[in-house]
This record gives structure tokens, sequence and C-alpha cells, in this order.
């Protein structure tokens, strides 16, 4: 079993910035993929950014240029570094961790609203 916590998220104006941070345990050493996916509410949960242990990052179209995924393998952590943020990038984002996509384990879940 994987355990993952995320810390950060809340309230921000638009054009404002938000980091996001998961630590993961358990066993973390057969994970992956590290990543994150976010719910806007009425819509389906979508991947937002991943990367693999060793490997390029993979973004969501809509938060190219903008955010940026970070990755400490020896801390079993990853970050999302969101700039520039807008009201439609609110939703609740979830930390998520696999072998392979799509993951297996998911976070609780932190909530980021962007005011306009």
């Amino acid at each position: 079993q994987v355990q993952l916590v995320e810390s950060g998220g809340g309230l921000v104006q638009a054009g404002g910035s938000l980091r996001l941070s998961c630590a993961g345990s358990g066993s973390i050493f057969s994970i992956n993929i590290m990543g994150w996916y976010r719910q806007a509410p009425g819509k389906q949960r979508e991947l937002v950014a991943d990367m693999p242990r060793t490997g390029r990052p993979i973004y969501a179209d809509s938060v190219k240029g903008r955010f940026t995924i970070s990755r400490d393998n020896a801390k079993n952590t990853v970050s999302l570094q969101m700039n520039s943020l807008k009201p439609e990038d609110s939703a609740v984002y979830y930390c998520a961790a696999g072998i392979q996509r799509p993951p297996t384990y998911w976070g609780q879940g932190t909530q980021v609203t962007v005011s306009s």
C-alpha cells in the first residue's frame, strides 16, 4: 500500500500562484509515476501533470507554460507550482501515484479556488 498526503491549496486571486506538495509513504519504492489530477464540480477528473521516476513530465495543454511539476525521488515527494492561475483552474486537486497510468493510489484531495 501507498499513502499520499497533500498540502497546499487554498484561495487565490486570478493571476496569483499556489504550490501543492504531496508526500508518499508505504510501498513507495514500487511507484514509477507520481503526479496531479483535478476535478471541478460537474466535470470528470483530469490529468494536470505527472512524471515518471526518470524521464520527462507530461502536462495538460490547459496548464502548459503556467504549471511546473517537480519530484524528489529521495524524499518521495511531488510538487506542483501553479502560476498565472485562472478561475477555470478551480478544482479539487489530487495527488496520484502508480506503476503506470492510470494511477492506483490517490491522496485525499485539496481544494484550489481562484477568484476572478
